[in-house]
């Protein structure tokens, strides 16, 4: 009987934790739809959409900038002693690009923004739950759907693009940097291999529909981690860090999906 315990028990246990995982993906996807629900009461105070797209975009350029800086400096450098094994540094700009834009730029903004942007949202979200301020604005007939989350879930969706554009531009100038100013690349041969190697709906647009999903999952996962968390300052920092870990992991896996996809269908 102990024999059959032993062996019951992580069983048991693995069950218990695979229903907790499925009822709380079906939380959190009632909570989208309450989210996207309140969208379009929103559209009509646009102040409060730029104000919350200040708060989670504008304020996370700075990181992006140097990341951006620093990636394109060092895929610079990797790539050209990659390339001149093979008499091709001429082809430096059109491995940089290809890989900022279909690749890099958008997985990195998006593991930059959900740890600064993200847990921002949900650091935010598990105070006002802490503090009862949710209740509160039920109580005064607000809807916390209509005034609070959906405002910041259109801001961090419409931001990810333009981050991710962003950093995908540094990161192609400061490339242009190491591979002109410092090994000696042609300068014309950086841009026009370029030019004729990056297309716009092949490359740039895959860039674009992958950045808009990931800003999409990690909002949502931020937002909803923030609403969900326990009302404590230990539940919010669990929260918290749930919201990274968990947006990340989202992104990482949501990138082979759509990549493998767009593949296809190029």
């Amino acid at each position: 009987m102990r024999a059959w315990q032993q062996i019951s028990e992580p069983i048991i246990a693995l069950g218990r934790r695979a229903l907790q995982s499925f009822e709380r993906l079906g939380r959190s996807t009632l909570f989208l739809l309450q989210v996207l629900r309140g969208v379009p009461a929103i559209l009509l105070r646009p102040w409060l959409i730029v104000q919350q797209t200040y708060s989670v975009g504008v304020l996370t350029t700075v990181i992006i900038i140097v990341a951006g800086a620093f990636v394109g400096m060092v895929l610079g450098l990797q790539l050209f002693n990659i390339l001149v094994r093979f008499n091709s540094e001429s082809s430096l700009g059109t491995t940089v690009g290809l890989t900022l834009v279909r690749e890099l730029g958008p997985v990195v903004t998006a593991l930059l923004f959900a740890g600064r942007a993200g847990s921002a949202l949900t650091a935010e979200l598990g105070l006002m739950k802490a503090t009862e301020q949710f209740s509160a604005m039920e109580m005064m007939a607000v809807d916390p759907f209509k005034r609070i989350l959906a405002p910041r879930f259109i801001a961090g969706v419409v931001s990810m693009p333009l981050l991710a554009a962003l950093f995908s531009a540094i990161g192609v100038l400061s490339a242009y940097v190491i591979g002109v100013g410092l090994l000696g690349v042609d300068a014309g041969s950086y841009w026009s291999q370029m030019q004729n190697s990056v297309d716009f709906y092949d490359d740039l647009m895959t860039g674009f529909y992958k950045s808009l999903a990931f800003g999409f999952v990690s909002t949502w996962i931020a937002l909803f981690e923030g609403y969900d968390s326990v009302p404590t300052s230990e539940g919010v920092g669990r929260a918290t860090t749930q919201s990274v870990v968990h947006s990340s992991l989202a992104v990482l896996g949501l990138n082979f999906i759509l990549t493998a996809l767009l593949l296809e269908t190029s």
